[in-house]
């Protein structure tokens, strides 16, 4: 059971929210001990890893702040309903559910790991019919 002050959600709903959601917010940290969020697409593996699609980033900030430390955090979330507060604006709330991860990145190398995400990840987020050549996947994280 995962759980905070306020709601529950079980294992497998977790699981199903990563599953559905469609952009990981991803933090890290840089050399000055500032962190940097940005948002990545990703698939989420039934064997508790997910895979984030960070493209040809290997000059970024990213990319900068995983080589000194690849402890990341993750969050992903979804925007529900606006509730009205009963006598003023500010009592009013935004529901929404998120899911908080702790993890490293590794780099995938395997050309056949990498094809399988591309192919996960036009599965999840792209059109049926597009088709691709299987080569210069070695650029792409």
């Amino acid at each position: 059971m995962i759980q905070n002050k306020w709601v529950e959600i079980s294992h497998d709903e977790v699981l199903q929210f990563l599953k559905m959601g469609k952009v990981a917010h991803v933090a890290t940290v840089d050399e000055e001990g500032y962190p940097y969020v940005i948002p990545f697409v990703y698939v989420y593996e039934r064997n508790d890893k997910l895979y984030l699609h960070i493209g040809n980033m290997r000059e970024s900030h990213f990319w900068s702040n995983i080589k000194q430390n690849p402890k990341i955090s993750i969050e992903v979330s979804e925007m529900g309903d606006l509730h009205s507060g009963k006598k003023y604006a500010c009592q009013s709330a935004l529901v929404y559910q998120s899911v908080v991860l702790f993890g490293q990145v590794v780099r995938i190398e395997e050309e056949s790991r990498k094809e399988w995400l591309f192919d996960a990840l036009l599965e999840k987020y792209g059109n049926p019919e597009w088709t691709f050549e299987k080569r210069g996947l070695s650029n792409y994280a």
